[in-house]
């Protein structure tokens, strides 16, 4: 990895990426995992340096790319991967990739966006996101299969439209996007919607999954998220 990234091996097969060099609000994780007939990329940091090439991938070998939604903190990359996988609702802004739907503005604007330079050269003050057409349009309940681990795609919208997770209903790994995650959860946002995310909240509050890998922050489980979603719906 570039001294760019930062990597953290949760398992034999599952690494978590990040950028430290962020504003700690865009700060994102990247999940690498490696599958027995394809390996799986969720989310893609801000784009500030190649992340494709930092990864382990087997020449030969299918890389599917699925964002959790559109925000910039997790589709600055999503560009630089083949198959490119997303949620129907925000199809239209992963092609075009507006400050409307990316929210790219709120990140422009922050005084302190980087505390180093990005390998591509770009500053805060020229941040574009590279536009990044899907290749699969996913739904609720579609399936995305690596072989040895099958992911089901669940629509979770609230925090944005299209935000979804994949959760592996064999093994209950789940990765959250910003549906949920450990720290301040965001729904007052341009795209945000508070009843939705209430339904989504209701959901999750039930969902039976084993270890939940969020958007931001580090993984936790099944009674850390039920408590989350409870403290939420509680809150509201």
């Amino acid at each position: 990895m570039t001294a760019w990234f930062s990597t953290e091996p949760l398992s034999n097969r599952l690494t978590r990426i990040s950028e430290p060099h962020v504003h700690s609000f865009f700060r994102a994780n990247v999940f690498h995992v490696i599958g027995s007939d394809a390996d799986l990329v969720v989310d893609f940091g801000m784009g500030l340096a190649c992340l494709r090439e930092t990864l382990p991938i087997r020449p030969g070998k299918p890389v599917l790319a699925v964002a959790t939604h559109v925000h910039v903190d997790h589709v600055g990359a999503f560009h630089e991967f083949e198959t490119r996988m997303g949620h129907a609702a925000e199809a239209e802004a992963f092609a075009g990739m507006p400050d409307a739907a990316t929210l790219a503005g709120y990140f422009r604007a922050q005084p302190q966006a980087l505390a180093q330079a990005a390998p591509n050269g770009m500053t805060a003050a020229d941040y574009r996101i590279a536009p990044a057409p899907l290749t699969r349009i996913l739904h609720e309940n579609d399936v995305i299969d690596l072989g040895d681990a099958a992911y089901t795609v669940l629509h979770l919208p609230g925090h944005s439209p299209g935000s979804i997770g994949l959760l592996d209903e064999r093994t209950g790994e789940f990765f959250a996007g910003d549906a949920i995650y450990e720290g301040q959860l965001v729904d007052d946002l341009p795209g945000c919607d508070r009843q939705a995310y209430r339904r989504t909240m209701s959901r999750l509050a039930g969902l039976d999954v084993g270890v939940v890998h969020g958007g931001h922050g580090a993984e936790f489980g099944r009674e850390r998220m039920q408590a989350i979603a409870r403290s939420y719906l509680d809150a509201e």
